[in-house]
């Protein structure tokens, strides 16, 4: 029997484990309360197009695939898009312990939008299986394509019997 190159392994099950948890509620599970079927509709195809174009949270502003899928969004749905990666990527980057695979501003409660300013206390993210608060301040282009600035802070673990009140998934 032929041995497989390192190359051509498949990657390790913790891969696969991060894949599944990252597109389940996608691929097969319901859809969250939280979301309009427009917006499930649009994270599908802006995740989907994450994956495709093998862009990670971390350089998911870059990727051109990413960019097509986002232009087709009203507005005020791609405002919350790019500021639901801006803190993806931020709180994985800045010091802490969290490393977040979902990061949704309008988890727990609307934002305030004003024109290119999106600002609120209710957004959550999703590290290693717990969900979090957090507040923050999103600015994004006149486009709504880029973040200009994004501002965060941290707040306490959601407990897991209020995460189907919020909308949020395991």
């Amino acid at each position: 029997m032929r041995k497989l190159r390192r190359s051509a392994r498949l990657p390790p099950k913790s891969a696969f484990a991060y894949l599944k948890t990252l597109f389940a509620p996608i691929t097969c599970g319901p859809m969250p309360d939280f979301l309009s079927k427009r917006k499930y509709t649009a994270l599908a195809a802006v995740l989907a197009s994450m994956a495709a174009s093998g862009a990670a949270f971390a350089a998911a502003g870059s990727g051109k695939r990413l960019q097509e899928q986002l232009r087709k969004l009203d507005p005020s749905t791609r405002l919350e898009q790019v500021c639901d990666i801006e803190a993806m990527r931020r709180i994985n980057r800045d010091p802490n312990a969290f490393h977040p695979d979902r990061a949704v501003i309008s988890a727990i409660s609307d934002p305030k939008i004003a024109g290119h300013v999106a600002e609120g206390t209710g957004g959550a993210f999703r590290s290693k299986g717990k969900w979090y608060r957090f507040s923050f301040k999103c600015q994004v282009s006149d486009d709504h394509m880029r973040v200009l600035a994004f501002d965060y802070k941290l707040g306490d673990p959601i407990p897991e019997s209020q995460w189907a009140k919020d909308g949020l998934w395991e």
